[in-house]
């Protein structure tokens, strides 16, 4: 098991690979949204915004601590976090799999998969 300094780490990681992406896709592909990233596995949810230069204001709590909704929920464990942060697993794969639940709106999920 990971802990939250390695999540914050493999986080840090998929912030850059969007912002390696190109300017002109990550306009047309990212729309700037709230995201919660819940890692049950080490009791701890990620809040973040993702905007166009990647992964903003990340922050760790407690999983059960109160918080503002998110417009995009993701739940996942830490192992798998880092592996999709360090493109070892594939997203659709654990998608599909049930390893990463996403609740959020199709138009967002169609989006992101294009950008990644």
């Amino acid at each position: 098991m990971t802990g939250v300094a390695e999540c914050e780490a493999a986080l840090a990681r998929a912030s850059d690979r969007i912002a390696q992406v190109d300017e002109a896709r990550r306009r047309k592909y990212i729309h700037e949204r709230s995201i919660r990233i819940t890692v049950p596995d080490i009791d701890t949810v990620f809040d973040m915004r993702l905007t166009l230069e990647g992964l903003e204001d990340v922050t760790a709590r407690a999983a059960g601590t109160p918080a503002r909704p998110a417009q995009v929920g993701i739940t996942v464990s830490s192992a798998d976090l880092i592996d999709l942060a360090d493109d070892r697993m594939d997203f659709a794969k654990a998608l599909f799999s049930g390893r990463v639940k996403v609740n959020a709106p199709i138009s967002d999920m169609l989006r992101l998969r294009k950008l990644l």
